[in-house]
Parts: C-alpha cells; structure tokens; sequence
C-alpha cells in the first residue's frame, strides 16, 4: 500500500526575493478542492511565497487559466489544483490525460506549475490524498512550484549564445 511507503522529501528552496504563486483550483469536489487549497497555502507560507487563489468550471480549464496568467499577469509559479473521479465513461481519460498534458507543455515553455490535479478511481482516494494531514497532495503541488521557481532564479540570465562554439 502506497501510504506505508517512505519518500524522501526535497526541503524547500529559500528565496531572497518575494515569490508569487497563483493557485487554479477546479472546486468540482469542494471539500477535495478545499484541502488541497489549504495544503498548498501552507507550505508557500513556509516558504514566503504570496498567494492567491482562483477557481475555474473543471480540471480542463486549469491549464487555460494559467496560460492567460503567464501571458497576461506576473506570477512566479502557479499551482494547479482540482479533483477527478473516475465515472462509467471514457470522459475520465480525457479529463485526465488533457489536463495533464496541457500542464506539461505549458511547464516546458518555461511555467513553473505544480500539479495537484487528483486522477483517483473513488472518493475515500481522493480525500486521503488531499488531506493536509494525509498526503497533502495540494502541499506537495506547491513545493513543485516553488523548486522550479528557485530553477528558473537560478538559471536566470544565464546565456548559451547562439551559433557555433569553438
């Protein structure tokens, strides 16, 4: 059972500048949605990050929201945060994978998100997950996107230049 097993956990980046982080939390399960929420607020806390939270219909619209924030607002990270559970159609493997894969290329243009969108088969796995005193999944997404926050400072006017190298 994946609850006995031990991971090591990253400790979290320090920064010497403020950090912005916006959550996008699809609250299709608002209770699910409100502790990942809770988790991810407490862990930026710990690391001096500002957040602030939007809510948008589902987890296919997760993406979306931050691609508008990364083009148009001035966010450090974000979080991505929603719920899904697997029903009687197909609809859950579109859900699932489409969302994650819009987080994924949106993370390899350069956004720093963490994702804590659930893909679970029933609710009792959902709610262990969320759980800030379970597997705070929520906390973990924003740790995510505070690691990669601390990447991208540190690499940061960093050039390779262009063309061929001697």
């Amino acid at each position: 059972m994946a609850s006995a097993e031990q991971h090591y956990i990253l400790p979290l980046p320090q920064f010497d500048r403020p950090v912005r982080l916006l959550v996008v939390v699809a609250p299709y399960y608002r209770d699910i949605a409100d502790n990942l929420i809770k988790g991810a607020r407490t862990v930026a806390a710990k690391a001096g990050a500002e957040v602030e939270v939007v809510e948008v219909p589902g987890a296919l619209e997760v993406p979306s929201a931050i691609a508008m924030a990364e083009r148009l607002a001035k966010y450090d990270g974000y979080v991505a945060l929603g719920c899904v559970i697997r029903g009687e159609t197909t609809h859950y493997e579109t859900v699932c994978n489409d969302s994650s894969r819009a987080l994924s290329l949106l993370g390899l243009q350069g956004a720093c998100i963490g994702n804590g969108i659930l893909t679970v088969e029933n609710r009792p796995q959902a709610e262990v997950r969320a759980d800030p005193e379970g597997q705070d999944k929520g906390g973990g997404a924003a740790a995510a996107a505070l690691h990669l926050v601390a990447l991208s400072r540190k690499w940061a006017g960093q050039t390779k230049g262009i063309g061929f190298r001697a």
